[in-house]
């Protein structure tokens, strides 16, 4: 089934117009920022089906529209390579997770607040994804992602528990 779903045609050509769409609309109402929900449980769909980081090569937005629109103005440099540890993308996933709840907490349940905050935070980590792109290159963010990380992890799981059966 992951054969069938690789070969399945890539959506990054266009995906982009989506990340556009949700900070025009979330400019307009901040109930809008709500539908930031999808791009933060899409890829944990995927991981939980099986599909691995499948998200992150076929559909994601903010990737497309990194590779799209940062290649002319990137300086193409190579990622440091603290930046890949593990570590370092455990603090990245537990700030973001921390700012995420912090912002959940503190909006009190009121969807227009719920709405601007993680409207706030999908803007917060697009200009980081955007200095990333243009001092490294383009899909920099997308090794340290914290929703790619996650699935990552969570495929890797998948794959432990799937070998311990097997066993």
């Amino acid at each position: 089934m992951r054969q069938k779903l690789l070969k399945k045609k890539n959506h990054q050509e266009w995906s982009w117009v989506l990340i556009f769409a949700f900070f025009a609309l979330g400019i307009v109402d901040y109930h809008f920022g709500l539908l930031g929900l999808a791009c933060m449980t899409i890829p944990l769909f995927h991981a939980f089906k099986g599909h691995g980081k499948i998200h992150c090569s076929h559909y994601c937005p903010r990737g497309s529209f990194l590779g799209k629109f940062l290649g002319e103005f990137s300086l193409n440099n190579n990622t440091p390579k603290f930046m890949r540890k593990k570590w370092f993308k455990n603090m990245i996933l537990f700030i973001m997770i921390g700012m995420l709840s912090f912002s959940m907490y503190h909006s009190g349940g009121n969807p227009k607040k719920i709405g601007f905050a993680i409207f706030r935070f999908m803007l917060a980590s697009s200009i980081i994804s955007v200095l990333l792109g243009l001092m490294f290159k383009p899909r920099s963010w997308c090794q340290v992602c914290p929703m790619g990380y996650s699935t990552g992890l969570i495929n890797e799981l998948k794959l432990k528990k799937s070998n311990k059966k097997v066993a």
